[in-house]
């Protein structure tokens, strides 16, 4: 026997046997009498029959909230584009089309149409053309099928088979589908079953769903759709990548006919389109004026293309990348490789609502685009800014320099173009990282007042090659001999405060001040204060790629590569009493239910003290005021608002920074080499030397930031974090310069030598030392070498001094004291000595009275007298 007739013979047979079995499904009475009583019907009652389904496959939504709090669509992500309407929401054209062109008789039968079953099989084996004969039951039942599975599906192969199994040509699975379409037909009413099939059906491409086709083809609603056009949506159902209406110019892929060897758009769909009306007219569903219209209207598609993908929304771009990175860190399972988030992204018909400010985030992205060019000759430059609300965690803007794009021709052709996100961390599309430069001081501040320094409290910054050996308290001493960092503008160093090295960024007065500290505490605060380490995954001073690294001297001045949305958090932490609050990027999360999913929530910890941070941010006022973040206050609108700052620039001006806060908006501004080592003081675009364009980006930002986020006053530090503690100053008097010298550097003061002075000391021995008895931690000592004539002697200096220390130390050196008071509104200088008379280093006598003028709580009036009742 043939191939065709043994084809023949199994789908008649196949047929034959259907009809009998879906007569006894229908009727079971007649099964009884032995009308149809045979093993075939036992084994057709043995199939399954209850038919599970599932939540059909629908798009992803990720929006944006305007202003007056209307979410504004910002991206859609689908394996199948689909929205779900009401049957009542279908046009009565769509559901007229449906049944009259594919199953005429779907309000009559059981689910299995025997003459269309019977028809579809002949046609199968005599044309080699499958045809499908089934009922739109059956129709739905394969589609539910194929969804089920694909909602099970976690990788492109497991998709690929689902497709597979339930679209082979086979007779196994032609029973499987009558036998769910029987059972499903007693479950569900008709109209069920009709709307299940509009909403599941797919129509091209990635365009599922009547009301999607609706908007794809015709750029209008499933409700609204005309009847020519509901004639030409049901005409794709029948052959979706054949009728499409997409591909005008495509045979193969598309709806276009040769006729005369000219190639007709639309006629294959047209075709279709007009045998579906002529069987709405035979059914009685439209008139035949209606149909005469209808066919000599011309097939007129208006494509709607779909916002697929983050590249949909070029402002948003990145931040919408970082979106979808959230969702599949918190759906994925990471004890498995199966990527349970995208799927859920593309497949589970979520409504993502998002933190992002929409005027802050086209202010970002507009500064960026006015300062730093897309692509650039000699330089590969990048540029970003994110912000993040201070106590929340929430990214409010987050922009960079690049288009973007995750196609890799696109990547491979454009320069424009990037797939990563600069601001973020390796594991939410970020890179590697970038090295900070002096932004992350902030690091080495926090641990000095963590560890009971003060903010007045001053170190030996003066510049050297051997800063020997520095504590750490993890991995044990590290020496860095040899090492020689200079500072920015050349200064050879000096005796400065904390304060001063902040606001000046001196690279020696921070490294003297972590010389005092422990590197393992700089390490730990700087970690809680970013909430995270290296933008790699690694710790820091560990990158994940050398395990075996330590957390160096050098990385006080920022070596370390970390991602800016890790600096915009520590410096809301710095900003927000202490408290750091990871990232996130959703604020809600609907499915396609409208059930709430819960989304990713900020973890917010106590990183320093508030008492810390409140010193921090009064040193960091002054960076603002009147140190190098002064270039980005002043060119701001809102200079009013208080805000703290840190600039940054690494070796050579590879990367250049701004980062600052207020009390409510923290935003961090980068421009840098991605790749490679130009030196960016040397780099000039249309907008001005890349190594300032910070100072463009920041202000306009943190403007927008501070009219939508009034910031206030930042809190008052304790004094114990504003004045340096006291303590004993050796007494050198009469020993040789060299040896005072010494004896000083070790008790950790600093020392000028300030010329000649009258006294008792022997000649070239120390004369004089200003102050003496006790002095402020760090301080400098003036020295004056003694020219062995006693007859009068200097005056010590103790202004700034507590009175009962300067009164005592003026006693020891011999002369009578008389305090006064004056009324003072500086809680800082309530009993301290304002002023003194003589003056200090004055040469005086012995015995002489020295007046010391100490500070009083004021009354307000200014004049230290009662205010007139």
């Amino acid at each position: 026997m043939s191939d065709v007739g043994a084809g023949i013979l199994g789908f008649v047979g196949m047929s034959a046997l259907a009809g009998v079995l879906v007569t006894a499904a229908v009727t079971p009475a007649l099964a009884v009498t032995g009308m149809a009583a045979n093993n075939s019907i036992q084994m057709f009652e043995n199939l399954p029959g209850y038919l599970e389904i599932d939540e059909l496959a629908q798009k992803s939504t990720i929006y944006a909230i305007k202003p007056d709090g209307s979410p504004s669509p910002m991206a859609s992500f689908y394996d199948e584009n689909r929205e779900e309407v009401a049957l009542e929401y279908v046009s009565q054209y769509l559901k007229d089309a449906a049944v009259a062109g594919e199953d005429p008789r779907f309000y009559e039968h059981g689910g299995v149409d025997i003459a269309g079953t019977v028809r579809g099989a002949l046609n199968t084996v005599l044309t080699d053309n499958t045809q499908g004969g089934s009922s739109i039951t059956q129709q739905y039942v394969k589609n539910v099928l194929v969804n089920n599975d694909m909602n099970k599906a976690t990788t492109e192969e497991e998709r690929v088979a689902a497709w597979e199994q339930h679209t082979e040509t086979s007779i196994d699975r032609k029973l499987k589908e009558m036998r769910y379409a029987i059972t499903l037909e007693k479950e569900y009413s008709k109209d069920e079953i009709l709307r299940g099939y509009l909403n599941i059906a797919a129509f091209g491409g990635t365009v599922y769903g009547v009301q999607t086709a609706a908007q794809y083809y015709f750029k209008t609603n499933a409700h609204e759709i005309t009847l020519p056009q509901a004639a030409s949506l049901i005409a794709i159902v029948n052959n979706p990548e054949k009728f499409r209406l997409d591909y005008p110019d495509s045979e193969t892929n598309g709806a276009a006919t040769v006729v005369d060897g000219e190639t007709v758009p639309y006629a294959a769909n047209k075709d279709r389109r007009d045998y579906i009306l002529g069987e709405m007219l035979k059914e009685k569903k439209i008139t035949q004026e209606e149909h005469d219209a209808a066919v000599a209207t011309p097939v007129q598609p208006v494509i709607s293309e779909p916002t697929s993908g983050c590249q949909a929304s070029p402002v948003y771009a990145f931040f919408c990348d970082y979106v979808t990175w959230e969702i599949k860190n918190k759906f994925d399972d990471p004890a498995t490789d199966k990527d349970e988030g995208a799927a859920l992204l593309k497949r589970g018909g979520l409504d993502i609502y998002t933190t992002i400010d929409m005027d802050l985030q086209n202010e970002a992205t507009s500064a960026l685009n006015d300062n730093v060019p897309k692509v650039a000759e000699g330089v590969d430059i990048g540029g970003s800014v994110v912000s993040v609300e201070v106590g929340t965690g929430r990214i409010l803007a987050m922009a960079q320099n690049k288009d973007y794009s995750s196609d890799p021709t696109v990547l491979e052709t454009g320069k424009n173009f990037s797939a990563v996100n600069y601001n973020a961390r390796h594991n939410y599309g970020g890179s590697s990282g970038f090295q900070p430069g002096s932004t992350f001081k902030v690091f080495t501040l926090a641990e000095w007042l963590n560890e009971g320094h003060s903010v007045n409290e001053a170190v030996d910054a003066r510049k050297r090659s051997n800063w020997g050996t520095f504590n750490d308290s993890c991995n044990g001493p590290v020496n860095v001999d040899g090492w020689d960092p200079r500072n920015d503008s050349g200064e050879q160093g000096g005796y400065w405060t904390a304060l001063q090295n902040t606001v000046n960024s001196y690279n020696t007065g921070f490294v003297a001040m972590a010389k005092q500290l422990d590197l393992c505490g700089i390490k730990k605060t700087a970690t809680a204060l970013m909430s995270d380490g290296r933008a790699d995954g690694g710790e820091l001073g560990t990158p994940a790629s050398e395990p075996s690294w330590t957390f160096q001297p050098s990385a006080v001045l920022g070596t370390e590569e970390v991602a800016p949305i890790s600096m915009a958090t520590a410096f809301a932490a710095i900003a927000g009493k202490g408290v750091s609050c990871t990232p996130i990027a959703i604020d809600k999360i609907t499915d396609a239910k409208g059930e709430a999913i819960a989304p990713p929530k900020s973890e917010c910890t106590q990183a320093v003290t508030a008492d810390v941070a409140a010193a921090m941010d009064y040193a960091m006022q002054r960076v603002m005021t009147s140190g190098t973040g002064s270039s980005s206050l002043y060119s701001m609108d809102t200079s009013d608002t208080p805000m703290i700052g840190k600039t940054g620039t690494t070796d050579n001006a590879e990367a250049t920074w701004m980062s600052g806060a207020s009390t409510r908006v923290a935003t961090v501004v980068g421009v840098y080499n991605v790749t490679g080592h130009v030196n960016l003081r040397d780099t000039y675009f249309d907008a001005g030397e890349a190594a300032t364009l910070r100072h463009n980006i920041w202000p306009r930002v943190m403007d927008v930031a501070n009219r939508k986020y009034p910031g206030e006053s930042f809190p008052e530090p304790k004094n114990e974090y504003l004045n340096a503690p006291q303590v004993s100053v050796p007494d050198v008097l009469g020993l040789a310069p060299e040896a005072a010298q010494k004896a000083l550097e070790a008790a950790g003061f600093g020392w000028t030598m300030d010329g000649d002075v009258d006294s008792a000391q022997p000649k070239g021995t120390i004369g004089s030392q200003n102050p003496s008895g006790t002095a402020s931690k760090g301080s400098v000592i003036s020295l004056k070498i003694s020219t062995g004539n006693s007859g009068k002697i200097q005056v010590p200096d103790v202004t700034g001094q507590p009175a009962d220390l300067a009164e005592a130390a003026l006693t020891a050196a011999g002369f009578r004291v008389e305090r006064r008071e004056e009324d003072t509104d500086d809680p800082t200088q309530i009993g301290m000595v304002i002023s003194q008379s003589p003056d200090a280093g004055e040469s005086t006598k012995r015995g002489d009275r020295v007046t010391i003028t100490v500070g009083r709580l004021g009354n307000g009036n200014g004049n230290g007298s009662p205010e007139a009742g």
